[in-house]
């Protein structure tokens, strides 16, 4: 990809993002206020960061991989299940991946 193109998608890109935020303003305030509309954004903000979890905890590149996140991931789970301060969450989540990892797995 040569550079001229390369700054040609980025320009594009970031236009392309600034249209869609500035028609997000634009967006009449009561169309918004519907039920289906706050229902299907709570929805989507959910499965966008379910997804992101998922593909962070599994993915490495094209691959899937299945090393200590997984582990730390199911334990971070099962403490927001328990109803656990956010930040014994974390702690716990981290201490099980590091500990898994200096066992030598993943």
């Amino acid at each position: 990809m040569t550079p001229t193109v390369l700054w040609a998608t980025v320009l594009v890109a970031s236009a392309a993002s600034f249209v869609l935020k500035l028609a997000g303003h634009l967006v009449p305030e009561h169309w918004l206020a519907t039920d289906r509309v706050q229902r299907s954004s709570a929805l989507v903000t959910v499965a966008l960061l379910v997804s992101l979890v998922v593909v962070q905890t599994v993915a490495d590149g094209q691959a899937v991989v299945v090393d200590a996140r997984l582990p730390a991931l199911a334990v971070a789970a099962v403490a927001l299940a328990l109803r656990a301060p956010f930040v014994v969450v974390v702690v716990l989540a981290a201490a099980t991946a590091a500990g898994l990892r200096a066992l030598g797995w993943g």
